[in-house]
Order: structure tokens, then C-alpha cells, then sequence
């Protein structure tokens, strides 16, 4: 598990546990990391951060996300602590 700061440091920052599962675990060559956000940073914020960091080949529209375990609205709030998943589509049969 690694840990990267995205954060500045004018602002309160806040841990945040991010799981990656399918091809998001490939491209980010890990299945979760803690990362450090500034204390307003929103979901779509933290998917853009992570993209441009891993290189993520999915567009945020095509993804669902959960907050701590619970499918989320991409304009629902994060908080110091919460654990947050990207999940990619799936193709069933």
C-alpha cells in the first residue's frame, strides 16, 4: 500500500483509502493506496487526480463509485477516513 500527498498546503487535508479492483487495479499497478486531498476535494476531483497520476484508460462517465461500501453519487461529499471504490463496467453473460 502507498501513500501519495495531492494535497496543498493551504488548505486541511483529509486520509482517504481509495480500492481499485479489474483493469483500475492493473493500470494502477495496486489494489488500494491512501492518499492525503485537500478537505474540499469531491469525487470527480479525486478520479481526476488518480487518472492523471495512473494513466486510468476509463473516462469517469463510464464508472460507477462507493463511499464506504455504498454506491455513491459522484456529487456526494467525502470525509477524512471514508474508503472510496472505482468500479469499472462489467460485461456479463
Amino acid at each position: 500500500m502507498s501513500t501519495i500527498d495531492v494535497a496543498s498546503n493551504t488548505e486541511a487535508t483529509m486520509i482517504i483509502n481509495v480500492l481499485y479492483f479489474a483493469s483500475l487495479a492493473d493500470e494502477a499497478n495496486c489494489q488500494q493506496e491512501t492518499v492525503s486531498v485537500e478537505q474540499s476535494t469531491s469525487l470527480t476531483e479525486l478520479y481526476e487526480q488518480l487518472s492523471q497520476k495512473h494513466r486510468f484508460s476509463h473516462p469517469q462517465a463510464e464508472l460507477r463509485v462507493a463511499v464506504n461500501d455504498y454506491f455513491a453519487k459522484w456529487t456526494d461529499q467525502i470525509h477524512d477516513g471514508d474508503s472510496v471504490v472505482f468500479i469499472t463496467p462489467v460485461a456479463g453473460g
